[in-house]
């Protein structure tokens, strides 16, 4: 197949979802593998929790981060915001260990992680109006034209957030790419359950640190865009 005709097929020839992520394995250290041997049997979220609130002792507005990358940003935003319960979901093995060891390091009891696709994670652990809110920070922009289906932010993905939050819940983007924002503001555009929340964008919120991606986007000269949109 051509990269314009690349659904794979699964192992009785139905089409498998095109993912928005590709899996790199990336160079584990041994603490990054310890973290995964020893802690994330004591932090993640085992796929059979049908509720992610269920996974804290406490009942608290639950905050999902897709994509959390290193985990840099969900370490700093269960740090400052004691008040929420956090999921961070993020695929990569290097990131999640280097959350793991600082959700231990700095004895964050208001954090889990889910090691698998956020689409899944969605379907399968979110009750429908149970989220507070959603943040995305500087998703895979997918630049070349032939794998925008890759892209997360999606309409159809979208409607699934919407059922996800609660009324009046926010979600948040970030993104360092001017024609991923666009494509972003399109997306939400065919979504009535969002209103977009400042024109188009809006300033870094408090509770967002400066990320890696964004640092490096910005040496890069690239503008960096928060877009943030409450659930009607």
């Amino acid at each position: 197949m051509t990269d314009d005709q690349d659904q794979e097929l699964d192992q009785v020839g139905w089409p498998r979802r095109v993912r928005s992520f590709v899996r790199r394995p990336g160079r584990l250290t041994p603490g990054q593998q310890r973290a995964l041997d020893e802690l994330l049997p004591k932090y993640g979220v085992a796929a059979d929790v049908r509720d992610l609130r269920a996974l804290f002792e406490r009942d608290a507005p639950l905050v999902v981060e897709i994509g959390c990358g290193n985990g840099q940003a969900m370490a700093y935003m269960a740090a400052n915001e004691p008040e929420f319960d956090f999921v961070g979901i993020e695929v990569h093995e290097p990131g999640v260990g280097r959350l793991l060891k600082a959700i231990d390091d700095r004895g964050l009891s208001n954090v889990r992680v889910a090691m698998r696709d956020a689409v899944e994670v969605l379907a399968e652990q979110v009750v429908p109006g149970s989220l507070e809110q959603v943040r995305i920070y500087f998703p895979d922009p997918w630049p070349k034209k032939r794998h925008h289906k890759r892209r997360l932010i999606q309409a159809p993905f979208l409607e699934r957030l919407a059922e996800a939050l609660r009324p009046g819940g926010l979600l948040h983007l970030a993104t360092d790419w001017t024609p991923y924002a666009e494509w972003m503001l399109e997306a939400l555009a065919e979504v009535d359950a969002f209103e977009l929340l400042g024109d188009p964008g809006v300033p870094r919120p408090a509770w967002r640190p400066q990320t890696h991606f964004e640092t490096r986007g910005q040496r890069r000269g690239h503008e960096i865009v928060d877009l943030l949109c409450r659930r009607r």
